[in-house]
């Protein structure tokens, strides 16, 4: 799938580890991308630092103003900020698709898989939000301090949504941030991924593992995800 480079990713979120590396890779792809914050000063410090690295030019402001200026919106907030993050955009994000990257880690034991009642935290996003936006989630597993560089990550970006198309522009945002994108089904089976992660941290643990990820093995034929 093509990708329009014309509309403009809002990251909420954007100057966290993950946000800021998503924003990035994005940028560098030549996508068009803005900041948002909850302090706009620390996402115009953010924007101006990757516009003088990129060459690109990226916007910045709060999370809602990028929200409504933003084409497509990616929320990359801890979890205990989900709620009132979203509560914040959800007029904005009205009639767009929002991806979803929040995993459900619980201090101190992050080790340990804790789901929300919901079923996920891609479940709870939706409920939060109405049908009026379509919730996709994804970039679960991938390790932000490995995105945050330039060098070739093997790790696959599962996706998740209950509409294919909205799964699609995900799954093709992945692959301009050098992942692969692959499509996981319904949003309810996000809780597979956000749970993954908790299993990802014990093993970077207990093995000595710098950012374990997740592959999936086997010959796909991608097209048929297409």
């Amino acid at each position: 799938m093509l990708i329009d480079n014309t509309r403009t990713i809002g990251v909420i979120g954007g100057t966290g580890k993950l946000g800021a590396a998503l924003a990035r890779r994005w940028a560098k792809a030549g996508l068009r991308v803005a900041i948002g914050s909850r302090d706009a000063a620390r996402a115009a410090e953010a924007a101006a630092a990757l516009t003088a690295e990129t060459g690109a030019e990226v916007g910045s402001g709060s999370n809602a103003e990028v929200a409504a200026r933003a084409g497509l919106i990616v929320v990359s907030v801890p979890f205990a900020s989900q709620l009132a993050t979203l509560a914040e955009i959800r007029d904005a994000a009205a009639g767009k698709i929002l991806i979803d990257t929040t995993v459900p880690l619980l201090p101190p034991k992050v080790m340990r898989v804790q789901l929300p009642p919901e079923g996920s935290a891609a479940v709870r996003a939706q409920q939060a939000l109405g049908d009026a936006v379509r919730v996709v989630s994804a970039f679960h597993n991938v390790a932000a301090h490995k995105l945050a560089t330039d060098e070739h990550i093997a790790c696959d970006v599962l996706v998740f949504g209950d509409d294919r198309d909205d799964r699609a522009e995900v799954v093709a945002l992945a692959d301009a941030a050098g992942l692969r994108g692959l499509h996981g089904g319904a949003l309810a089976n996000s809780a597979a991924a956000e749970a993954m992660t908790s299993v990802l941290i014990f093993l970077n643990k207990t093995y000595r593992v710098d950012g374990a990820g997740l592959c999936i093995t086997g010959e796909l034929d991608l097209n048929a995800g297409a």
